[in-house]
């Protein structure tokens, strides 16, 4: 009889607890709801709100600008002076400016032979040329590769140079500017920059140097990126539709207006003159080509886009690579940006309109503003009013300017708008990088200076495809499970359910599917889903 009682009664103990609880948090969180939850969360709307109407400014005037680009056809040929570069009987090639192209490269065991190929296969007088390999490799089997290849190249009579460095201080700012210290660069005029899975046309110098050559003014000349694996799964594609904004818009509508815009760290022609007069390369932030970039503009030199000019290149195909990549890429212009407040506010050599143009739009809106409003409003603020239903956001804030700003990023890639849910799905969760990148680098935080080597595959993306059917994939907990990810997508799941039961603001729908993606994200499965068209 005892026993029984005693089993009866311990469930029914156990279930009191359980209310008593519940009850207790309840009445906690009525109490401290209204004094301080209610204001300090509409204090948190107007300000997404205010960055949101910052940002949608920003996407319109640039929308603005780049159709009527497009619209009174501005190549650079009509604002810039182009004449084909022709043979001089008396002077012979020695009338052709001498030309510098470095390959920065660290272990890249895949890609190698395809940079160095392009680079050596750049149609230019030979004996106006240098290539220039700045081998950074720790894997001495790497090194011996990369060695033989510029041998093999410089016995078919190519001029090219194997650079290497007994330390990696300032990882490739720190080998761009060791290759431009050596006795044979002073006789060069012109360098031209690519990284390891980048490929030139042949032609590439034959429709950049005219530029340079004819128009004093100009200190840079950047080629448009095109990517060889975009359709490799649907995480490659996502990247292509940010990217192709950047490259359609933001860099054209700089170039077109400002003669400014942040030089992409490859394929680009520099004139050395700029980069020494900005004060060379400098190591003080992860982003070394914006940092060359802004102190030139500040110097008064010009740059050019050239968008009809693609160079090759490969996306990061795994999650982790193109984490680190976006941590580099947010965290860099955020530091950079804190660095150089003051400088770009004290320059007297630049106009005030650039001044502006440079800190408000180039820094501010699109470093700063975007990353963090785009994961603290839709991912935290907007899921936090289902709890909080005294608080609420404007729908022209939830929807209207959203729905705009999306579209208008998104025209940088038709092919994709059919995948444009699937992007923003992308966009949001890969904002929660974005946006503690941009808090490290603001506050100069633990990893502000690092520097992890984006992974290419190089021919092996060839064989993936190939093979992926028949490879089971392997979980690793360390390698596979992303902690924040899941983290937000279990407070958006808890919201949406909330939301289901006892909501008004009916986002259960976006909540529910937002918090799928980060679970997606979150253990690991972001390559894996490969789009049909």
């Amino acid at each position: 009889m005892d026993r029984i009682s005693s089993s009866t009664l311990l469930p029914e103990a156990f279930s009191s607890t359980r209310d008593d609880l519940t009850e207790q948090l309840t009445i906690i969180w009525e109490q401290i709801k209204a004094p301080l939850i209610v204001p300090l969360l509409r204090i948190a709307v107007f300000l997404c709100l205010l960055m949101l109407i910052l940002l949608f400014i920003e996407r319109v005037y640039m929308g603005i600008v780049i159709t009527l680009v497009k619209f009174f056809g501005r190549k650079p040929e009509k604002k810039y002076k182009w004449e084909s570069l022709k043979d001089d009987i008396e002077l012979g090639n020695s009338s052709y400016p001498m030309v510098l192209v470095q390959i920065p490269m660290y272990n890249e065991k895949e890609v190698y032979q395809l940079s160095i190929g392009a680079a050596c296969g750049l149609s230019w007088p030979t004996d106006r040329i240098i290539v220039q390999v700045l081998d950074d490799s720790t894997d001495p089997i790497i090194k011996n590769l990369v060695s033989m290849e510029c041998q093999r190249w410089a016995s078919k009579g190519i001029n090219i140079k194997y650079e290497i460095r007994d330390n990696r201080n300032g990882y490739k700012a720190g080998a761009l500017k060791e290759g431009l210290k050596h006795s044979y660069v002073k006789q060069c005029d012109y360098v031209a920059i690519f990284d390891a899975d980048f490929q030139p046309e042949p032609d590439f110098l034959w429709r950049t140097i005219p530029f340079l050559v004819h128009n004093p003014e100009l200190g840079l000349v950047q080629a448009r990126w095109e990517f060889v694996n975009a359709d490799e799964c649907l995480m490659t594609r996502m990247q292509e539709m940010s990217l192709d904004y950047h490259f359609t818009v933001e860099q054209e509508v700089g170039s077109s207006t400002y003669a400014f815009f942040g030089f992409n760290g490859t394929a680009g022609i520099w004139r050395i003159a700029a980069i020494e007069e900005a004060g060379g390369w400098k190591d003080r932030t992860t982003v070394e080509d914006m940092d060359l970039a802004v102190r030139a503009s500040l110097k008064g030199w010009k740059f050019l886009y050239l968008s009809a000019l693609k160079v090759k290149n490969e996306l990061p195909s795994t999650f982790k690579a193109y984490r680190y990549q976006q941590h580099r890429w947010s965290c860099g212009p955020a530091n950079l940006f804190k660095k150089m407040f003051m400088e770009i506010i004290r320059n007297r050599k630049v106009s005030l309109w650039k001044k502006i143009h440079v800190i408000y739009s180039f820094f501010f809106v699109r470093k700063v503003v975007a990353h963090i409003v785009t994961f603290v409003f839709y991912c935290v603020v907007l899921p936090a009013t289902v709890l909080v239903p005294e608080v609420e956001v404007p729908k022209w804030g939830a929807v209207y300017i959203p729905s705009i700003i999306t579209l208008l990023n998104a025209v940088g890639t038709p092919r994709s708008l059919h995948l444009i849910i699937f992007w923003i799905l992308f966009e949001n969760v890969m904002s929660l990088h974005r946006t503690k990148a941009t808090f490290i680098g603001l506050l100069e935080a633990g990893r502000v200076n690092e520097w992890i080597v984006t992974e290419k595959l190089g021919d092996i993306l060839k064989l993936k495809s190939a093979i992926k059917a028949f490879k089971k994939p392997r979980f690793r907990l360390g390698d596979r499970l992303h902690l924040l990810e899941l983290a937000t997508g279990a407070y958006l799941f808890f919201c949406g359910c909330y939301d289901t039961a006892f909501g008004k603001n009916h986002y259960f729908l976006y909540l529910f599917i937002q918090a799928f993606a980060f679970f997606i994200m979150g253990f690991g499965y972001a390559g894996t889903f490969v789009p049909n068209s």
